[in-house]
């Protein structure tokens, strides 16, 4: 019987090579690819190293690398639409869109089209037949599942889609790479958006937004301080407020754009940095017939690593949500996502519009 072809998408780090090792020894015929998506001489991102690594790895694996060139098509479909939030003082999640447009789209086309039946990542993430029906499953290793990042995939995709390590801990996957000598077994992990690298936020963002300054006020309404931008901040942030004073330090409430005023409180834990409803449009389950009747319980996370909370979608009209939570969430962000769940089964996901 012929081996089936898999394409692994090798990035440089110690989970798509471990993944590729994995394949190898279940019997699939592998090559790799390695994927370019952002060019800037300025930038800390460390592409050509990646590359390096990816190279090492292949020849440790005895395996054939191709590379891929999607900067234009990121330039056009990811940062692009990203910059145009930023300048609505939204907060996007980067992430999300490249899986949705670039990894899991283009990519995946351009994996198939070489001969490969399936692609495979190494993302800490499962799927399942249930009910006839492939779903995503949160990967075993708490610490580290990426589902958050992948709920816009429909099970059509996921049909063509390998998670190598989605059952395996991020110190089992360490393990593996270094008993099987590969050079990636103690690389640290990349973080943070690629395309900025190292450099502060606000450092590379302003290459592209104007600054606009306006003020600061407590949400009291008195004049705090300047700040240099809507775009530059998310709620939530603590650092880069420069607000003297005694007493607890400053975090940014809430935005308006109108007014381009920057509103903060005073303490981690104050209450006008919480909310217990929200909205949300572009909603995307990952199977394409499940619907749900309002009011509907389940578990979800506004933001990656957050651990799951009890909430009820209320309302449901066509691709947007109201989602009301049993306990009031710390910091809901218009721009990122609110994710779903059933126990480890990841549902789907919407992009947060409004704070209620």
């Amino acid at each position: 019987m012929k081996k089936k072809v898999v394409a692994i998408g090798l990035s440089g780090g110690v989970d798509s090579s471990a993944s590729a090792y994995l394949l190898k020894k279940q019997g699939y015929a592998v090559f790799a690819l390695f994927m370019k998506n952002w060019q800037d001489e300025n930038s800390d991102c460390s592409a050509q190293k990646d590359f390096e690594d990816v190279q090492k790895v292949c020849k440790t694996l005895d395996i054939e690398y191709y590379t891929i060139n999607f900067e234009k098509e990121y330039l056009d479909l990811v940062f692009s639409t990203c910059l145009e939030e930023y300048k609505l003082g939204i907060t996007p999640n980067p992430d999300i869109l490249c899986n949705k447009e670039i990894k899991f789209n283009l990519f995946l086309k351009k994996a198939l089209s070489l001969g490969a039946d399936f692609l495979a990542t190494g993302h800490y993430a499962q799927k399942q037949i249930i009910d006839d029906h492939i779903h995503l499953l949160k990967g075993v290793d708490p610490n580290k599942d990426q589902s958050y990042f992948l709920y816009t995939l429909k099970s059509e995709i996921l049909k063509k889609i390998i998670f190598p390590i989605g059952h395996l801990t991020k110190k089992e996957v360490r393990k593996i790479a270094k008993d099987q000598n590969l050079s990636t077994h103690a690389k640290k992990d990349s973080t943070g958006i690629c395309f900025i690298g190292k450099r502060k936020f606000s450092e590379f963002i302003s290459k592209y937004i104007n600054y606009t300054p306006g003020d600061i006020k407590s949400i009291e309404g008195q004049v705090l301080a300047k700040h240099v931008g809507l775009s530059f901040y998310t709620i939530g942030q603590r650092k880069g407020l420069k607000i003297g004073g005694k007493g607890n330090a400053w975090y940014v409430a809430k935005k308006d754009l109108k007014t381009n005023t920057l509103f903060v409180c005073q303490g981690e834990n104050h209450k006008a940095l919480f909310a217990s409803k929200l909205l949300a449009k572009k909603l995307s389950f990952v199977v394409d017939d499940f619907s749900i009747n309002t009011p509907y319980k389940c578990l979800a996370k506004i933001r990656y690593r957050q651990y799951d909370q009890e909430c009820t979608i209320e309302k449901l009209e066509k691709d947007s949500i109201e989602v009301s939570f049993e306990k009031p969430q710390r910091a809901i962000t218009e721009g990122q996502s609110i994710v779903f769940y059933k126990d480890n089964i990841c549902l789907g996901g919407a992009i947060i519009t409004k704070i209620l």
